[in-house]
C-alpha cells in the first residue's frame, strides 16, 4: 500500500478519488495507459474498490484494519514509563520515582569514581535530554554528581 501511494499518479489518482471523482474524470490530463496504471495499482493494493464500471471508491476501512494488526504496546513500568526512544519525555513528579530515573542515568553515563569536565558530562547527558543543565542540576540536588569546589568537573557518587 504505501509503495502505491509513493507513485505520483497513484496518490493523486487516489486523493481524486477519495473527493468523489468519477472514474473518467481521475487523472485527465494524464495518457490512459499511465491512468489506467495507476488506477489499476490502487485496486490492487486494496485502497480503492469497484463498486461498478467506472465507479471507484475509496475503501472505507484500510487503514483501521492496517492499524488492527498493529501489535498493542506494552505498558511500560518502573523508570521506563518516563522515557520515550531511550530520552526523558518527563520528570516523575513523586521525588523517590525521580531519584531512580535519575539514578539510573547516573549509572549509565558514568562510572562510580568516575571524574568528568562540564562538558562531558553535559555531552554524555545530551542523548537523554536538550536540558543538561537541568538533568545534571537535579544528578547533583539528589546526591548522584558531585561537582568540584571549583565547578570544572563532576565526580560519580559511590
Amino acid at each position: 500500500m504505501l509503495a502505491t501511494l509513493g507513485n505520483n499518479d497513484a496518490r493523486t489518482a487516489y486523493a481524486q478519488i477519495v473527493l468523489g471523482a468519477a472514474a473518467p474524470d481521475v487523472l485527465p490530463n494524464v495518457k490512459e495507459q499511465r491512468r489506467n496504471r495507476a488506477i489499476d495499482s490502487l485496486l490492487e493494493s486494496g485502497l480503492v474498490e469497484q463498486h461498478a464500471p467506472g465507479r471507484l471508491v475509496a475503501a472505507q476501512t484500510i487503514f483501521r484494519d492496517l492499524l488492527a494488526q498493529q501489535p498493542k504496546r506494552q505498558p511500560q513500568i518502573g523508570t521506563d514509563r518516563f522515557m520515550r526512544l531511550g530520552r526523558i519525555e518527563r520528570y516523575p513528579s513523586n521525588l523517590a520515582q525521580r531519584r531512580e530515573l535519575l539514578a539510573r542515568i547516573a549509572d549509565e553515563v558514568m562510572a562510580p569514581g568516575e571524574q568528568l569536565s562540564e562538558r562531558q558530562v553535559n555531552e554524555r547527558l545530551l542523548s537523554y535530554t536538550d536540558d543538561v543543565v537541568l538533568l545534571r542540576r537535579y544528578m547533583v540536588d539528589f546526591g548522584l554528581l558531585q561537582r568540584t569546589p571549583s565547578g570544572s568537573s563532576y565526580t560519580r557518587h559511590v
